[in-house]
């Protein structure tokens, strides 16, 4: 029976770092991964979906580019080699996380670990017929695709005509049609795939607006540019059925539809993923599935941690690498605590999304005395220079008692590089006449959010 400091359940962005953070500080790992290390940010998730984005967008950008003095002639798009790149891609990174974790002396089980309770000051788990003990343990155990009840989406995703988020990554040919059910974050990305490539793509969502509780003119501009591209957008939308070669729902109105289409993408979410782990023989409290943790990612169980998806607070991979850092940081006895009020959060469609902090609307809600201000993108020369009648635009929102920004919201090219800079503006709760004296990089689209500042 091995013995470990730690063992370590996933090995998604939370768990690999987990165990390697861990692992650089003297502590012994043990990590178990019954997929893929990496999990389904590095494999089904960020990391494959933009390799897929970069291409549609050099595609686009290609076929687009006489109004820039450029005449490209027979541009095709192979979608098979788009394919087979990014699963280069993700090779290479995944074979870099292990190289890393092996080289820290980490033990790595490639097989689903169960909790079976603790025996003396350890924890236990099996997996493969072996048993595994531990003094601490964190579980990272992620997310899974919310299959909703809809009458035929079972037989549809059994027989290949509806697929998810990890599926529709490895299609080997272009549907014509793709109906694309949810239109949050994953659904968004993949349409705006699609629809670049020549798809021709409708999508459906439950919400009056797309992306969730983004800034709701970010939402208003991604709905913008759909309908720009050709794409059909149906909100308050409630899928009814999945029928043969066509989705069937009803629309704002009320009215029943019937959507014909080669392929359904089903997006509509994600949940922690904890059944079957045997966290009840630890008695680790949960909430609806979700695995209940407190600023330093401790559960209810002494020495039990849980970071990433698991937790549901916040389902981003860059969430799930500051988890870790504050649990292994509480394991050592280092003062750290996690804090999600700034996290940013990005939509990498074509113009990209990002937000970090308050909209004006939770901000309201929250009863803070809130101020908006809106610029648009083409105040910044670089902007102007390198895109032709794009509506982008910078929204930060004031707390005028306080004097400090609640929140940045961006829209355009670049917005998921320029959204770091807005989260230190937030998490060091500068005032804006402290903020406007830093000086931006002249030219470029970023210069924007100093734009904003002279505005509030």
């Amino acid at each position: 029976m091995d013995t470990f400091d730690l063992i370590v359940i996933g090995g998604g962005p939370g768990g690999y770092l987990c165990a390697e953070r861990a692992a650089q500080a003297g502590l012994g790992v043990c990590l178990f991964e019954e997929k893929k290390l990496g999990g389904a940010c590095l494999n089904e998730g960020c990391i494959p979906t933009k390799a897929l984005l970069n291409s549609a967008k050099l595609y686009r950008h290609a076929i687009e580019s006489e109004k820039f003095g450029v005449t490209a002639e027979r541009v095709t798009y192979d979608h098979a080699q788009a394919v087979a790149r990014k699963d280069k891609t993700v090779k290479t990174l995944v074979r870099g996380v292990e190289a890393t974790l092996k080289g820290l002396n980490v033990q790595i089980v490639e097989a689903a670990a169960k909790i079976t309770g603790r025996q003396g000051e350890h924890f236990a788990v099996e997996a493969a017929g072996g048993a595994y003990l531990a003094k601490k343990l964190c579980v990272a155990s992620g997310s899974e695709t919310v299959i909703p009840p809809i009458p035929g989406l079972k037989e549809a995703l059994d027989g290949g005509f509806a697929v998810t988020n990890r599926e529709v990554l490895d299609l080997k040919t272009l549907p014509k049609t793709l109906a694309v059910i949810g239109g949050g974050v994953i659904g968004l990305e993949m349409a705006f795939y699609f629809s670049s490539v020549g798809v021709q793509v409708s999508v459906v969502e439950m919400l009056d607006k797309l992306a969730g509780n983004t800034d709701a003119d970010i939402s208003r501009a991604l709905r913008a540019e759909c309908e720009k591209r050709g794409m059909a957008v149906y909100l308050s939308s409630r899928v009814l059925e999945v029928a043969k070669n066509a989705l069937i729902f009803t629309d704002a109105s009320g009215e029943r539809r019937e959507l014909p289409c080669d392929l359904i993408l089903l997006s509509a979410g994600r949940r922690a993923r904890t059944e079957g782990l045997g966290l009840e023989t630890l008695g680790v409290e949960t909430d609806r599935g979700a695995v209940i943790t407190d600023k330093y990612l401790c559960t209810n169980a002494a020495s039990v941690y849980a970071v990433g998806d698991c937790n549901g607070k916040s389902m981003l991979a860059h969430t799930a690498y500051r988890e870790a850092e504050v649990a292994v940081h509480h394991m050592l006895g280092a003062k750290d605590e996690m804090r999600y009020a700034h996290i940013p959060a990005v939509i990498y469609t074509d113009p990209e999304a990002a937000s970090a902090g308050l909209t004006l609307e939770a901000a309201m809600e929250q009863s803070f005395r809130a101020k908006a201000v809106q610029v648009p993108m083409r105040f910044s020369g670089r902007y102007l220079a390198e895109v032709e009648g794009g509506s982008g635009f910078c929204k930060l929102i004031l707390d005028e008692a306080a004097n400090r920004l609640l929140g940045v919201h961006l829209y355009g090219p670049y917005a998921s590089e320029m959204i770091l800079a807005a989260e230190l503006m937030l998490d060091t709760e500068l005032p804006p006449e402290r903020l406007k004296k830093l000086v931006f990089p002249h030219p470029t689209v970023g210069e924007v959010i100093r734009e904003g500042l002279f505005q509030l």
